[in-house]
């Protein structure tokens, strides 16, 4: 489907370069002198490399349209990891490193959303939060100011982040997988 190119959105997926970008920040500008555009960062579906591209509102650009499926992860072995279609219970692998650093995100028999391209996976989308147990955490100093009171803690699959002071190890916190970040205790 052809759009214009002021008419770019965040996380839309275009053909550009004969490569698949997404749009990840965009930015419309106005300047004094010429035309409007939109300055758009995108980043290679394929390789993963950036670019940052203007796209005037007179120009045209594809976007694509990709299958979304529901898959199930299944088991990690020899740094591939497998999925199978809950529709069709067919099965695929993937390279561990496709997923990234969120692969340590990846639970026995977590649903997971992969979009393809004319029957080629190009993307793995994870649930936008999960529930992990705090494995260890430091303890409060006392004393600390409220702005500065997170500390560090260490997750039950060895990921890092920032949690309130409150949190102590063995208990289990709900987590954004997108920006790894805590966001409040598991009930």
């Amino acid at each position: 489907m052809k759009i214009n190119g002021n008419e770019i959105r965040p996380g839309n997926v275009i053909q550009h370069n004969d490569s698949l970008w997404v749009a990840v920040k965009l930015q419309h500008v106005k300047p004094g002198k010429g035309g409007a555009f939109a300055q758009v960062e995108l980043k290679n579906l394929l390789n993963g490399s950036k670019l940052n591209e203007r796209f005037r509102s007179s120009e045209t650009v594809e976007r694509v349209r990709l299958e979304q499926s529901d898959y199930q992860f299944l088991f990690e072995a020899d740094g591939m990891l497998t999925f199978m279609n809950t529709e069709n219970y067919e099965q695929i692998e993937l390279d561990a490193d496709f997923v990234g650093d969120r692969k340590a995100f990846l639970q026995d028999g977590m649903m997971v959303v992969v979009e393809s391209f004319e029957d080629k996976p190009i993307g793995v989308r994870l649930p936008d939060q999960v529930t992990l147990e705090v494995r260890e955490t430091e303890p409060v100093v006392k004393g600390q100011t409220a702005a500065s009171s997170n500390k560090p803690a260490t997750l039950e699959n060895d990921v890092r982040i920032m949690v309130p002071p409150f949190v102590e190890a063995g208990d289990r916190i709900v987590v954004n997988t997108e920006e790894l970040t805590y966001l409040k205790r598991a009930d």
